[in-house]
């Protein structure tokens, strides 16, 4: 009964009516393995549904997004990053008549390569492994090998991407560093990831008493506002603005970009050169933060030297032994890795 509905189909057209520059999802540029289309689900669509469905989403919960082992329920984990990013996107996506769905998907699948320890645990990770790590290209490894016991999830050519092409430099916004991503949509889950974190660390900051409001730079605040809300509201409102030609209405002289005023950019940069000054680089120092280093630094010697203690699945994803151990840490909760390091003596 379904297939005759012809319920894709419909979205299908419906997205017809979206901006000449939106991505369609009848015209993705495919999968690594081809596969039957859902009967009412586009593409993209589906791809949201397995990520949201696959167990690394589920850990996210359990990782720190910048404060290790923090006392508060308040505190923000990688999942509620991760829908915050979501929701910012899918608001600027819509204004601009762009594939929300698309948007969606690799908001929610951007960080599932992310360690535990935030970004202490990529680090650590990137000096130990010869090859380097990064946590975007592990979430693209995540959804195209680890998955469903090392099937994979098949995603879309334009997921996958956003995926990898989500993360961003330290040093300036929009550089000749800032990447390229192959979507507007991919674009705007690139900047709403900023806009999450600069925003959202700054409230665990306060609340964890390293800041306070008064100690945010005054002209950022000027410019941007004064609370978390005024803040992210003058961010997406300014890029909705300025990148209106992605609509497709109007005189467009040259091709649409995802993009914030200069005066913006240049307060939300100030911002986030702050946070690294005062917050990321201070946590960084801070004991909870050597004891995640060395608790990453045993398990990976430990396990490099005595593989098969590890789950035996994670033997299957590599035929290199350091690969295999650089999966399973980096699919660890910081519960699990602690745990793990103590009750194993290390």
């Amino acid at each position: 009964m379904i297939q005759r509905l012809n319920i894709r189909q419909r979205i299908e057209e419906r997205e017809l009516q979206l901006s000449p520059f939106a991505a369609q999802s009848v015209l993705s540029r495919g999968r690594l393995r081809d596969e039957a289309p859902c009967p009412i689900r586009t593409a993209f669509q589906r791809d949201r549904d397995r990520i949201i469905h696959c167990k690394a989403f589920r850990r996210l919960k359990h990782k720190t997004q910048v404060f290790i082992a923090p006392s508060g329920d308040h505190y923000v984990t990688r999942l509620t990053h991760t829908l915050e990013v979501s929701q910012l996107a899918r608001t600027i996506a819509r204004s601009l008549n762009l594939n929300e769905d698309l948007t969606e998907a690799i908001s929610l699948g951007h960080d599932l390569g992310h360690t535990p320890f935030g970004h202490i645990g990529e680090d650590v990770l990137n000096e130990l492994y010869h090859k380097g790590f990064r946590h975007n290209q592990q979430s693209l490894r995540v959804v195209d090998v680890i998955e469903k016991d090392g099937q994979g999830l098949n995603l879309s050519w334009e997921v996958r991407d956003g995926i990898l092409n989500h993360s961003k430099p330290e040093d300036n916004m929009y550089g000749e560093n800032w990447g390229a991503v192959g979507t507007l949509e991919g674009e705007i889950c690139k900047i709403s990831d900023l806009i999450a974190y600069v925003n959202h660390d700054i409230g665990d900051a306060i609340r964890a008493g390293i800041i306070t409001e008064n100690d945010l730079p005054a002209s950022t605040l000027k410019i941007l506002g004064k609370s978390h809300g005024e803040r992210v509201n003058t961010m997406v409102c300014d890029i909705i603005e300025n990148s209106w030609a992605a609509t497709g209405l109007g005189d467009i002289k040259t091709g649409p970009t995802i993009k914030m005023s200069d005066e913006i950019l240049a307060a939300t940069s100030e911002l986030r050169s702050y946070l690294f000054e005062k917050v990321y680089r201070l946590q960084s120092r801070e004991r909870e933060a050597i004891e995640a280093r060395g608790i990453v630094t045993s398990l990976y010697r430990h396990f490099l030297k005595h593989p098969h203690e590890m789950p035996p699945e994670y033997l299957h994803f590599s035929d290199e032994a350091e690969r295999c151990v650089v999966d399973y840490i980096a699919g660890m909760t910081d519960h699990y890795a602690t745990n793990l390091a103590k009750n194993m003596a290390l």
